[in-house]
């Protein structure tokens, strides 16, 4: 996979292999070849109400139970690993629907993470094709995007305001001044290795308040990774 995306772009710039590449890349002090590296590298797909059954379960579980536990009012999620943003509105529209007419009184901004600039870029513009809404009813699209021309639609700015994009690497140290309640982090950690994984499970758990949740996708598992999260539901984890 690695050759299939770099060997072209490594050619052309003149280096004689990889290593010398990567290490122009990390020499680069302006950050644009790091940049146009963690681009050909990442993986960026997604789309809106993937895993479907991940919403349910914050609708029917997750939602209520914090709700009525916060006293303040500051409920704190987290998508990492966001991609182009499809996942960390779908989970704001999931949160803004559950709390309906209560909704001012809530804090519920997300903050969403991803490595690649790219990415970050498409998702805080919020526009997106209109066949890359389908997976949201017809009435939640007209609730939350504006359509701009012919076959686009834009994140409304009341959608748009629910959710901060930042770039994190999974790998570096997390300084979070407060922990969350519930963590997106969906079909990330199968590109890593065992070891990977592991180091990651238990940095979310150190970010996650006693009751919070942890969803990874469908095709993952923290099973032979660690003992620190209970099981509830396939993918879902609870610390």
């Amino acid at each position: 996979m690695i050759e299939g995306r770099l060997s072209v772009a490594v050619e052309h710039a003149g280096y004689k292999d990889f290593h010398e590449y990567v290490g122009a890349a990390l020499n680069d002090k302006s950050g644009d070849m790091m940049n146009f590296l963690i681009t050909k590298l990442t993986t960026n797909f997604t789309y809106f109400m993937r895993e479907e059954t991940h919403y349910q379960f914050l609708t029917e579980k997750a939602l209520p139970e914090w709700t009525s536990k916060i006293k303040d009012h500051d409920l704190r999620t987290w998508s990492a690993g966001c991609s182009s943003g499809e996942e960390a509105y779908t989970t704001a529209i999931t949160i803004l629907e559950y709390l309906g007419s209560s909704k001012n009184s809530w804090d519920t901004s997300i903050l969403a993470t991803d490595i690649s600039p790219r990415v970050l870029a498409q998702a805080r513009s919020g526009i997106y094709q209109a066949g890359h809404l389908e997976g949201l009813p017809p009435n939640l699209i007209n609730k939350y995007f504006v359509k701009q021309g012919q076959d686009q639609y834009k994140a409304s700015p009341e959608l748009a305001k629910q959710v901060t994009f930042a770039t994190l690497n999974l790998m570096d140290p997390f300084h979070f001044k407060r922990k969350f309640h519930i963590i997106f982090c969906r079909n990330v950690m199968i590109y890593f290795d065992n070891d990977t994984k592991r180091r990651l499970a238990a940095k979310f758990y150190e970010v996650l308040e006693p009751g919070g949740y942890l969803f990874i996708g469908l095709s993952e598992t923290l099973s032979g990774l660690t003992d620190q999260f209970i099981n509830v539901s396939p993918s879902i984890y609870s610390k």
